[in-house]
């Protein structure tokens, strides 16, 4: 099972300091919490930790599962299709297949929310992958080269690239 998580009745248990964690950023933190190894396929759950500045995830879209956002704490921008919206504490965001999106913590805020992919997949691996970019361990061609394995398929969003233009 992923991420020392337990089963419990047949349910995922996850404690807290038993989460792994993956710095994808200077100003960013992921917590592994279930992959779909330990679900069943059910789902993959994270929790992004973003500090103020924080560039986010680019504009991406996926072709096999929903993204689901839940904030936790602060503030974040997300692009959904061609619009930008902003969600605060408690706000949610449900991503389908095919629809392009992006993240950040809005301007001067910085944000904590939860992320869950349904169906899910193997995806703790693509996370690890961007914290090997970050150490320099690996590149960004890498990741280009993983948009089918991990469903990530990245493209560039003019949309997006103004709002981040105005932080």
């Amino acid at each position: 099972m992923d991420n020392k998580a337990q089963q419990v009745q047949g349910s995922v248990l996850v404690r807290a300091e038993q989460a792994s964690l993956v710095q994808d950023g200077a100003t960013s933190l992921i917590t592994l919490l279930a992959d779909a190894g330990a679900t069943g396929g059910a789902l993959t759950a994270n929790r992004a930790t973003l500090e103020k500045g924080s560039p986010g995830a680019p504009a991406h879209f996926h072709t096999k599962a929903s993204e689901m956002f839940f904030v936790l704490d602060g503030a974040m921008r997300f692009l959904v299709g061609e619009e930008v919206v902003t969600l605060g504490e408690g706000d949610f965001l449900t991503v389908p297949p095919n629809v392009p999106h992006a993240f950040a913590p809005a301007p001067g805020r910085a944000a904590d929310m939860l992320v869950v992919f349904t169906p899910g997949m193997e995806r703790f691996d693509y996370y690890r992958l961007l914290e090997r970019v970050y150490r320099g361990e690996a590149t960004v061609q890498d990741i280009r080269d993983s948009s089918e394995k991990y469903d990530n398929h990245y493209f560039t969003s003019d949309v997006w690239q103004q709002a981040l233009a105005e932080r």
